[in-house]
């Protein structure tokens, strides 16, 4: 699992902006004004090799009346709990207040590794004088940055990933599939955990919410090692009342982050929802390979072509993810719930083909001769070759003679061309365009 940055602090010290900075673009809103950020937010950040999940946080106030900041307060303690490495914000223009006096209390008791960040020290150069004071918090040597200049972040940076678990990854775990149940509250995903393992490993109810936490349990079939991942259903955003909900989101999107497939359960009653478009999309833009299973199909009253009917609807639902097998059963009674071995088994095999560039400019080539490729204004785009250059999904670099040509329509089509002649079931492909003139 990727390790897990929390930026917290008092409100208005910059933390949103430092957040955007590492993600890299404008995810936080960032004003200058308390209390903008209410919810964790989070994102994917990369470092000398080193991959890790950043949380920004509201601003804490220890001692407030106030229903909105008293929320926000128990956001970021949840975010610190989840952490591995927490960056403690600090205003150095401010100085030290009484507010990061008690913030800087609060960390050292969660006893996890703490880095004190001062930012908008803004001019470049040694450690400015105001931010000596900080070494009164107990929390070792401050790192002065400037987040909206950018100085500073490297070093900041190389003291946080000091501090991730040495057993991120373990060689153990090579041939092991993870697997992520994800769906809405109440689809079914603990019942069919349960069917897998065979006991009552995980709490199932009918209420929604039962399950809080992303719930890892191991299992092994015919010598595959599986770690299948209960999460959290996700709910509607104005749904989501409890604070210890919202911390259940974030942990169900860290399971997806680190699975290899992707199981996302839709409960047969109800069909597919808004919600269980936006998880599945989710999936799907990190690449997963992904199975859609039908659950409760037993409570559906079946007539002539129902099944058919249902993956009418189920694909039209998903319909920027036709690739993935869709499977009914009902993890109550057992019924199809053998199948789902196989499907995880082949759509990780997908997820992980490699084609050789030869096979696969032979296909490219076949397809130019059933269709030509577009033009415009009299130029004609030409495809040069095509190459893979990356698994988990499948990603591939089609090289052309002008970018501007390459419509995306074309691009389908022959996305589609590839996986008439390899099959890939279950897994989404990437394809990357670029532009090859002659003589580069």
């Amino acid at each position: 699992m990727k390790p897990v940055v929390a930026i917290v602090g008092r409100p208005n010290v910059g933390k949103s902006l430092l957040f955007n900075k590492l993600a890299g673009h404008r995810i936080s809103i960032v004003e200058d004004t308390p209390g903008v950020t209410r919810d964790r937010i989070y994102a994917s950040c990369e470092w000398l090799s080193y991959k890790f999940t950043i949380i920004d946080t509201g601003g804490i106030e220890p001692k407030t009346d106030d229903v909105i900041l008293s929320q926000m307060r128990m956001q970021a303690e949840i975010a610190i709990d989840t952490a591995d490495v927490i960056m403690f914000v600090v205003d150095v223009k401010c100085g030290l207040t009484a507010t990061d006096h008690e913030i800087g209390t609060m960390l050292r008791k969660s006893e996890k590794p703490v880095v004190l960040v001062c930012n908008k020290a803004d001019n470049a150069g040694g450690i400015p004088m105001e931010a000596y004071e900080f070494y009164n918090l107990g929390l070792g040597d401050p790192m002065c940055i400037s987040a909206i200049n950018g100085l500073g972040i490297g070093d900041m940076l190389d003291e946080v990933v000091k501090h991730f678990p040495k057993d991120v990854d373990t060689g153990d775990e090579e041939d092991v599939i993870k697997i992520a149940v994800t769906g809405r509250p109440n689809a079914g995903k603990s019942s069919l955990v349960n069917r897998i393992l065979g006991d009552n490993r995980v709490i199932v109810s009918n209420i929604p919410g039962t399950t809080r936490d992303a719930i890892d349990v191991e299992f092994e079939k015919d010598g595959q090692k599986y770690i299948f991942t209960d999460t959290a259903g996700l709910r509607k955003r104005g749904k989501i009342d409890e604070n210890i909900e919202r911390y259940s989101s974030v942990r169900s999107l860290l399971a997806v982050d680190r699975s290899d497939v992707v199981v996302i359960m839709i409960d047969a009653t109800e069909g597919v929802t808004e919600q269980d478009t936006k998880i599945a999309g989710y999936a799907h833009d990190q690449g997963k390979a992904m199975i859609v299973v039908v659950n409760k199909w037993d409570l559906v009253e079946k007539e002539t072509n129902t099944m058919k009917e249902f993956e009418k609807k189920v694909m039209e639902g998903f319909n920027f993810m036709l690739y993935a097998p869709i499977l009914f059963m009902s993890a109550k009674t057992g019924s199809r719930v053998d199948k789902i071995f196989e499907t995880i088994q082949y759509v990780n095999e997908q997820n992980c083909m490699r084609i050789q560039t030869g096979v696969l400019n032979d296909v490219l080539n076949q397809a130019i001769l059933k269709v030509q490729p577009p033009s415009d204004k009299g130029k004609r785009l030409k495809i040069l070759y095509m190459t893979q250059v990356a698994v988990k999904p499948p990603t591939f670099v089609v090289f052309v003679n002008d970018t501007e040509l390459a419509h995306f329509s074309y691009i389908r089509y022959l996305e589609n061309q590839i996986r008439e002649a390899f099959g890939l079931k279950g897994t989404p492909l990437k394809f990357l365009v670029r532009e090859k003139t002659r003589g580069k």
